[in-house]
């Protein structure tokens, strides 16, 4: 949307694991000396264009935060294009020395190792794909209160400031599930882009927690229409809170994905795979 290709918004995964790949491997191939012409002026030429795209995102004001590092740093978009203009000064260094670029211990070694780290790397996206990040730096990660991260300190805005749940008759139940001691809450921002054979699992573990006197609940953006096609067919005994889309994203990188909250606290956190493991 930022450059009106909205043509390839099926594309944007793809495109973000082939950076991500590209970006990191790059990396891997300068430190371990591999093929330093290729790899400097490939540095180079992705450098260059991130260098227009943050000038052109701060200039405008298109994007406010580039994401450059999730959530573990959070830059401003002048931030972000001050650092890429370092980044190019640095790799101008590094394109007019490349020939003093060496492989680390030997040829075979620098090789091999960027191979491997490919595999490696691959193995990783896929993991965190299918299941969810290694590392949670968002303020919905296990162990971290939900009310706390609502509070305000001084003037600074909350981590979490757009946390709000309503029932399908507008009712705000924000704070009653809060305040409960045993809740599940099923994350699944988009009811049709979800994983619908997750579902299924999700209908076994539910059915559990409600065992076991838990507070059971869906939260989705989507119209409450499309909820009860998917509570009918999986034969779901439980209703549907609505909550903005993006904070669901926020929450859990599933979808859909499970939450257990234990007074405001996450307890523990699945995509719809691993909903087996949950503890509660």
């Amino acid at each position: 949307g930022v450059l009106n290709m909205e043509f390839l918004i099926p594309y944007v995964l793809l495109f973000s694991i082939l950076l991500i790949l590209a970006e990191i491997m790059l990396g891997v191939l300068l430190l371990v000396g591999y093929l330093p012409k290729f790899t400097v002026w490939s540095l180079l030429l992705i450098i260059l264009v991130f260098l227009f795209l943050t000038w052109y995102s701060a200039y405008y004001n298109k994007v406010t935060d580039c994401g450059c590092f999730g959530d573990a740093i959070k830059l401003s978009s002048w931030g972000t294009f001050y650092k890429n203009v370092v980044l190019v000064l640095l790799i101008l260094i590094l394109v007019k020395g490349y020939n003093h670029i060496k492989p680390l211990v030997s040829f075979n070694f620098s090789k091999w190792t960027s191979f491997l780290s490919l595999f490696l790397f691959l193995y990783i996206i896929y993991y965190v794909l299918i299941h969810l990040p290694l590392i949670d730096f968002r303020p919905y990660a296990i162990g971290n209160n939900i009310p706390e991260g609502m509070e305000y300190n001084g003037e600074e805005e909350p981590s979490i400031h757009d946390f709000f749940l309503e029932s399908t008759s507008g009712e705000d139940l924000t704070s009653a599930v809060l305040e409960e001691d045993k809740v599940m809450l099923i994350v699944t921002y988009n009811l049709d882009k979800s994983d619908k054979e997750g579902f299924a699992k999700i209908k076994e573990v539910a059915d559990e927690a409600i065992s076991n006197n838990y507070l059971v609940y869906a939260l989705s953006a989507s119209m409450n229409e499309e909820f009860i096609e998917i509570k009918t067919k999986y034969n779901l005994n439980f209703e549907m809170l609505f909550c903005d889309e993006i904070t669901l994203k926020t929450i859990i990188r599933a979808n859909p994905g499970v939450l257990i909250l234990n007074n405001g606290t996450v307890i523990d956190k699945r995509s719809w795979v691993d909903v087996d493991k949950l503890s509660f």
